[in-house]
């Protein structure tokens, strides 16, 4: 099998984050909850992952590191942490649905004002735009770094510094960046990092997380136990435990702390440029083919992803083919990225991505383009 899903998620792990789970599942115990070896064990490895994570991303403080199940959950303890009644957010047409649907929830039931920097039919923004849509009452800027539907990537420093010089909040889903494009918090004037451990980051799924810079107050989306402070009625107001409750899932976050390893001795941007070059390889062969739309801009820094339609084909079909009959995975249909559907024109369609990885070879890059060719001839 040719697995070209990686945006969803990466199948292939470094083996030594197999390993970490599996001899995580036998030692570790609950981290906070003992001072017993086994617990204490625990605690070790969530505060080095902690640690490990807040050096990837430039962020000041590992105590301001918050693990959560994944990305979505994060997005929404930001952003129903973050945003109150009555006030404004900028977003863009780029969005997947773990921004959008938090955003529309508080606009239907909190009155939150929301403005949507439009896409073009390359799936690219005009930043003049953040100016034109700003008002006075707005509170927070909440955008991806990549789309997961075209890899288009978009400029957190520029936004960043709008952002800063207007005294917004900067809200970031990097689900589709952290752990192949490389991202400083600080540098970008980003205050609260969302991400995912299972994507990029080549860790387990159920793992992820938000990284918060100093200052920031984030009200907690879910309250509970935290194996501190239990006599207090609300949860604690120190960081992490703020946007903790509950057990954390320490046998994935031991997995995760491999992976990052794994991540500091390959090099972010040696990853970056295997899959880029991969990808360069699959457009130009698909370039070729008559009656193949590719959508996004390949002339601008992205992620390895490639979305793409053949003539009227619908995508479900498409993609079922390249399974059922030549053995390579991708994804079809909407991507959870509506407004960026709408803007390409992809509706009812759909499109069908191809996402490339540390672990693709540039003979399965070939393999998609023959498979592309037979299917559209």
């Amino acid at each position: 099998m040719i697995y070209l899903d990686n945006a969803a998620t990466t199948l292939r792990k470094p083996p030594q984050v197999i390993d970490a789970v599996t001899a995580a599942m036998g030692s570790l115990g609950n981290s906070a909850r003992g001072t017993h070896e086994e617990a204490l064990a625990a605690s070790r490895v969530i505060y080095d992952t902690r640690c490990k994570l807040a050096e990837l991303f430039h962020c000041k403080r590992p105590d301001h590191v918050a693990f959560t199940c994944n990305s979505t959950e994060a997005l929404n303890i930001a952003i129903h942490g973050c945003i109150r009644a009555g006030e404004h957010v900028i977003s863009t047409d780029l969005e997947h649905n773990s921004v959008l649907r938090p955003l529309y929830r508080l606009e239907r039931e909190n009155g939150v004002g929301l403005s949507f920097v439009p896409a073009d039919k390359q799936g690219n923004i005009d930043y003049a735009d953040f100016e034109r849509l700003l008002r006075p009452d707005t509170r927070a800027i909440v955008c991806t770094h990549a789309s997961n539907l075209t890899g288009n990537v978009l400029d957190l420093a520029r936004i960043g510094q709008f952002a800063h010089e207007h005294d917004l909040l900067f809200i970031v889903d990097a689900s589709q960046s952290a752990g192949v494009l490389p991202i400083d918090m600080e540098k970008m004037h980003i205050d609260v990092l969302c991400f995912t451990g299972h994507k990029s980051l080549m860790g387990p799924q159920g793992t992820g997380g938000l990284c918060v810079r100093g200052g920031v107050d984030i009200a907690p989306w879910k309250v509970g136990g935290t194996g501190v402070q239990t006599y207090l009625h609300e949860q604690p107001e120190q960081m992490p435990t703020r946007l903790e409750a509950g057990t954390l899932n320490g046998h994935g976050i031991a997995g995760l702390n491999a992976a990052l390893g794994f991540l500091r001795e390959t090099g972010v941007e040696t990853i970056h440029a295997h899959e880029t070059a991969l990808l360069r390889r699959f457009v130009a062969g698909v370039r070729e083919i008559p009656n193949v739309t590719l959508y996004g801009d390949f002339d601008r820094e992205r992620t390895a992803v490639a979305a793409l339609n053949i003539g009227d084909m619908d995508s479900g079909e498409v993609s079922d083919i390249l399974s059922e009959d030549y053995g390579i995975a991708t994804r079809p249909g909407a991507h959870c990225a509506p407004r960026l559907h709408e803007a390409l024109g992809t509706q009812e369609q759909g499109a069908v991505r191809f996402s490339f990885g540390w672990y693709n070879t540039e003979e399965e890059a070939d393999a998609a383009i023959t498979a592309l060719r037979e299917i559209a001839t």
